[in-house]
């Protein structure tokens, strides 16, 4: 069993943080479908936890269904990233994960995200501030290196371990490269054969098979997705049952339509109920106030249409599906949409007289 500190992930497949993709709602879904040791919240800025925004908050908010939970925060600064930490710890997450990937410029550019690679001893000082001022675990999510002539994973992991760091997550591409060409899993080896703490590999895990193979095959302790459960929600089960000599089930068409239609309610749930322990806040944070109506009904269909650039690849006539979704109007009108194409497909057509 893979344990990040004392907490226990079983099993050890782990759902990535993916910036306005992997919300509460998203989350749960997939924890529901089953196989998911882990899931890591949209990546929060330090800055606005310690200022208290209000849509900072919102990133970092979950539920206890969700539970194992960490909380992804980014930024440059030891002790503000602390003060951060102790935010999150009070909170009530599992663990806090410091966000050494992330190669957008507008947060590189800060020297946070992926930009830290740049400054292993500086990137070593935050992570020894957070340990030094919480009691949950704190992990750390990093790249190959910023570009090819500067690959230093396996010294920066080294480290962070030193700096007393829980775990640590390698994503097997460089910030230059963004998502092109492959995650160098090599690399990813190498960095968990170098340290003793648990290390997770991550990249071009779009099959279950590939997860189990990667297990296998690499010395890492567990394995992180992202854009391949935002194809396909039921790849930690499949990669599950695999794990344990079980053939994975086939999804019907009438069970992804399903997740979407719930993805739909949860959606419209987030924006009206009230904060009365259904999720974590801040102590001392009020709730955001519900949007109205009709921007309720637009920031849910904005969301399907994120979703749908992704969950629809492979599917035969997704193309027709995501155009639908993106000309639908109303949340009625969109509900239709996914019926139309999920279940009455599914059904057998009557026989002829």
């Amino acid at each position: 069993m893979t344990k990040i500190g004392s907490i226990d992930l079983a099993p050890p497949f782990a759902l990535a943080p993916m910036a306005g993709m992997t919300d509460t709602a998203f989350r749960r879904l997939v924890k529901r479908r089953g196989g998911c040791g882990l899931v890591v919240t949209e990546m929060v800025s330090s800055e606005g936890l310690v200022r208290g925004g209000d849509r900072t908050l919102e990133y970092a908010e979950y539920t206890e269904e969700e539970r194992p939970v960490s909380i992804q925060i980014f930024g440059g600064d030891p002790a503000r990233m602390a003060a951060a930490a102790r935010i999150v710890e009070g909170m009530g997450a599992d663990i806090v994960d410091v966000n050494m990937g992330c190669p957008v410029h507008k947060i590189a550019r800060h020297s946070a995200g992926c930009s830290l690679m740049r400054e292993p001893a500086h990137a070593a000082e935050v992570v020894r501030a957070m340990v030094q001022a919480v009691s949950i675990p704190v992990t750390v999510k990093m790249r190959a290196g910023w570009d090819a002539t500067a690959i230093n994973a396996p010294d920066l992991a080294k480290r962070i371990e030193d700096a007393g760091a829980a775990a640590v997550t390698v994503h097997g591409r460089t910030a230059a490269q963004s998502y092109s060409g492959f995650s160098d899993w090599e690399l990813i080896g190498e960095v968990a054969s170098g340290v003793r703490i648990p290390v997770f590999g991550s990249g071009d895990c779009v099959e279950p098979q590939q997860m189990i193979d990667r297990l296998r095959d690499t010395p890492v302790r567990g394995v992180l997705v992202g854009r391949g459960a935002l194809r396909n929600p039921w790849i930690f089960s499949q990669a599950a049952a695999l794990a344990q000599g079980r053939a994975p089930g086939e999804v019907s068409l009438e069970e992804r339509g399903q997740f979407l239609l719930e993805y739909v309610d949860l959606l419209l749930q987030e924006q009206t109920q009230e904060a009365d322990g259904f999720r974590h806040v801040a102590p001392g944070q009020a709730p955001t106030a519900p949007a109205p109506a009709r921007g309720r009904e637009r920031w849910v269909i904005n969301k399907l249409r994120a979703l749908n650039s992704w969950y629809t690849k492979g599917l035969d006539n997704g193309s027709h599906l995501r155009v639908a979704i993106n000309t639908a109007e109303s949340i009625p009108q969109l509900r239709d949409v996914i019926r139309d194409f999920f279940v009455t497909r599914e059904r057998p057509s009557p026989a002829c007289a």
